[in-house]
């Protein structure tokens, strides 16, 4: 009786948390932000594509593709950026993601053609609560997520690492806010979530200094998960980085999904809220069949 309460009931302050993943999640009901006239200002700047292969492993492989402009992301680009999570939002099936760019190099942050156009402060924000809204829904999917950086990952880019859970880097591979150097600061949520990756001081000392990181850095400052070995062959390095990712995403989707909220929960949400979130997760999967499964075949202490 009780579990079915905990059931019919689950996941209240998770639901309290993913209330804010519709398409305007940051900034429902702000004055002046509706995000399908955003989108139809940006689809005025065409270019390049941002490509999703749903695996029946459950990874998924998300691909920034426009190599002509080193992957950098056109306006039309931004609007399906904010498509493709939507589809992976509704994705039951899902356990893990992995973003990387085509061609072997990473993203270059925003196409300056767009930029130029849309260089008025008034639009200039509401592309800025676009992406952030559509980033901050990436890094709240119920899957983990992981960048394959290869090549370089230059401004917007370098925000669209922080907005994965982990970060795998290529040999040979950077990852440089090079902001400051375009007389901004970081407008996708990058800042925010690389205080909380690498702490703030190191992130100070990334966007004041436009450091430029390769992986042994990264690893030293924690923004690099691990640093890969040497590829040959085409696509060898995502082959890789979907085997790194299977690590953590090996078992039932409901778990591995489960595990992602209330690490997120934990994160995101005051600590009371949390353990609630923690319980009502534990009650979706409790009595559920891997549970039972697992206790029927193996011994906790083995």
């Amino acid at each position: 009786m009780v579990l079915s309460v905990m059931r019919s009931n689950s996941c209240a302050a998770w639901a309290r948390l993913q209330q804010r993943r519709s398409s305007s999640s940051l900034y429902s009901g702000v004055h002046g932000f509706h995000p399908e006239e955003i989108a139809e200002k940006l689809r005025a700047f065409p270019g390049g594509s941002v490509d999703l292969l749903q695996r029946e492993s459950g990874i998924a492989v998300l691909t920034v593709n426009y190599p002509s402009r080193m992957n950098a992301f056109s306006g039309s680009m931004m609007v399906q950026l904010e498509q493709r999570v939507s589809q992976l939002e509704s994705w039951a099936d899902g356990k893990g993601v992995v973003v990387h760019g085509a061609a072997g190099t990473f993203c270059s942050g925003s196409d300056l053609n767009a930029v130029r156009a849309i260089s008025n402060p008034q639009d200039g924000m509401k592309m800025c609560m676009f992406m952030q809204d559509a980033l901050t829904r990436l890094l709240r999917l119920p899957l983990v997520s992981v960048a394959l950086v290869e090549g370089r990952a230059l401004g917007g880019g370098a925000e669209l690492t922080t907005a994965c859970d982990f970060r795998l880097m290529a040999p040979g591979s950077e990852i440089q806010f090079v902001h400051k150097h375009m007389g901004l600061v970081p407008g996708w949520g990058g800042a925010a979530r690389l205080c909380r990756i690498v702490g703030s001081r190191n992130a100070l000392k990334l966007l004041a200094g436009a450091v430029k990181v390769d992986p042994e850095l990264g690893l030293q400052m924690g923004l690099a998960d691990a640093a890969m070995e040497v590829q040959e062959g085409a696509g060898a390095a995502l082959r890789e980085a979907e085997s790194w990712l299977g690590r953590y995403t090996d078992g039932a989707a409901p778990v591995i999904r489960a595990v992602k909220k209330v690490v997120l929960s934990g994160r995101e949400l005051p600590l009371s809220e949390a353990l609630r979130a923690e319980r009502d997760a534990f009650g979706t999967v409790w009595g559920g069949p891997a549970n039972l499964q697992a206790l029927a075949s193996r011994s906790k202490h083995r």
